[in-house]
């Protein structure tokens, strides 16, 4: 064997290694990217479910404040809400929750009357491993509305 056919065999040998450990990284680097997604993206349904569940809540919360002046004068029926306080009810029930300032803040009272209250939560929450890509803090909202009925 000459020495050029045996450089041309060692050529040939050398030119596929590494070749195993490129792919090796390219699909790790793909299974984490799908994994980041997965497991950011149940955080942020479980988040968005968690702020419709306070939401839920804190409307009934708010909507427990009767407004007794307007009852005792009122013809029966459904018991009026008092509204007015709807907003400073609904950030009391979301500082009961544990929420942090600014979430608590960003929350409160949407629409009101004696008869509903909308209630509006936001929960601000970081992402897990998209926080390699995507550092900023993403936020969700969930509303709901409680109604007086006649008992």
């Amino acid at each position: 064997m000459s020495l050029r056919v045996w450089l041309d065999l060692r050529r040939a040998r050398l030119d596929d290694r590494g070749s195993g450990a490129a792919a090796v990284i390219i699909f790790a680097f793909l299974f984490l990217t799908l994994a980041a997604f997965v497991i950011d993206g149940g955080l942020s349904i479980s988040q968005r479910e968690r702020a419709a569940d306070i939401a839920e809540q804190a409307a009934r919360y708010a909507a427990q404040d009767v407004d007794r002046e307007a009852l005792y004068v009122g013809e029966g029926g459904a018991a009026p809400i008092n509204f007015q306080n709807c907003d400073a009810r609904v950030k009391a029930f979301a500082q009961e929750m544990g929420m942090s300032g600014p979430d608590i803040a960003a929350s409160g009272c949407v629409a009101a009357d004696a008869q509903q209250v909308e209630a509006e939560i936001r929960l601000t929450y970081s992402p897990i491993l998209t926080g390699m890509f995507y550092s900023a803090d993403l936020t969700v909202s969930g509303k709901a509305t409680a109604e007086s009925v006649a008992g």
